[in-house]
């Protein structure tokens, strides 16, 4: 089977991280044997100020057309604050409705973890974060701006379809999971509009009486996270507090450079990416470390169906940061093409 797959590498960093997580597909592929095709665009700050235009008219069907999109980075202090952001990851998860955000956070090693006596089998959740509403939205505005007497809005927007979506696909992972449990993060209590997302979760949860159901606020759940993690298995919650506690999680298991983000809509395309940023600073050094990327293929693949390629991009990752062959995670330990050559030469030891 061959997939077609287009590529975003972005901004900084970003097309140096992807090229090895491009380095890995291909060796995953020969290995489990499947093909792919993959279509690289320019997209990003670079692209914006040569042309003007942040994604031309008919990007979208184009994108439609591939079965997953690989994103680098996207960020460039030289342009407005969010603005390409908003204009290109923003866009494609809205204009696509890539309402799943899916944000593994699994620790590899110990010697990674920043929490003391914590172990793989304490940090091992899957937090579903929903992706199209919330503050996110866009609803907002400004009154009297840049006087004394300006104010600011933003909305937050919930929907019961949203809602109800993203909780479903939280429990259809969380009963094939060994501990089949789920909670729920929001803040109810303060944001009354989030009543929704309590009444939904308890009618939704009577369709899966095999799962287990827990709730926490959002404070108390970052709490948590550092307390004890492994209360935790699988997560749902809003877009704000999924964006925020997600990248706590990050930390958790060992920083940002390691984690990796699904931006899904089950069965259609879906775009896949590391959460860290550019990272300018590091551009073109071969720096950077590459695993989030590599951990955003290995999502990639479950999403294409290859399975048994995932597979083996997890347990590659898992046995070079179980070991001591991955000295650190920081940029420049480890050049970012000696990371990518490390996992191809570990998918094809297994």
């Amino acid at each position: 089977m061959t997939h077609d797959i287009a590529v975003l590498g972005g901004d900084g960093i970003g097309p140096e991280v992807v090229r090895e997580g491009l380095k890995v597909l291909t060796a995953v592929a020969e290995v489990a044997g499947f093909s792919f095709k993959a279509e690289e665009y320019p997209y990003g700050t670079d692209h914006y100020f040569e042309t003007g235009v942040i994604l031309p008219d008919g990007a979208m069907d184009e994108f439609r057309q591939f079965g997953a999109i690989l994103l680098g980075a996207i960020g460039d202090p030289r342009a407005e604050v969010g603005l390409i952001e908003r204009g290109i990851i923003g866009a494609i998860r809205w204009d696509l409705d890539l309402y799943v955000n899916l944000r593994p956070i699994k620790l590899y090693s110990e010697r990674f973890c920043p929490l003391k006596d914590k172990k793989p089998e304490d940090v091992d959740m899957i937090f579903v974060r929903e992706n199209t509403e919330d503050a996110y939205a866009g609803m907002h505005g400004f009154v009297h701006k840049g006087s004394p007497l300006e104010v600011s809005t933003q909305t937050m927007v919930y929907t019961r379809e949203g809602v109800e979506r993203v909780i479903r696909y939280a429990f259809d992972i969380a009963k094939n999971r060994p501990r089949k449990q789920i909670t729920l993060i929001d803040k109810a209590n303060a944001v009354r509009a989030q009543d929704l997302w309590t009444r939904t979760f308890a009618e939704v949860a009577v369709e899966y009486p095999g799962v287990k159901t827990d709730h926490a606020y959002i404070d108390a759940a970052c709490m948590w996270m550092v307390k004890n993690p492994e209360w935790f298995d699988v997560a749902v919650t809003t877009n704000l507090f999924g964006d925020i506690i997600t990248d706590l999680g990050a930390m958790v298991q060992g920083g940002m450079g390691i984690a990796a983000s699904g931006n899904i809509r089950p069965g259609e395309v879906s775009m896949f990416e590391s959460i860290h940023g550019s990272a300018p600073k590091y551009k073109d050094q071969n720096k950077a470390n590459p695993i989030a990327t590599i951990a955003a293929v290995q999502l990639m693949l479950d999403h294409l169906g290859e399975k048994e390629a995932a597979g083996l991009v997890d347990r590659a990752l898992a046995n070079l940061l179980s070991g001591n062959r991955i000295k650190s995670l920081q940029a420049g330990v480890h050049a970012t093409d000696e990371i990518g050559d490390m996992t191809v030469e570990e998918i094809r030891a297994l």
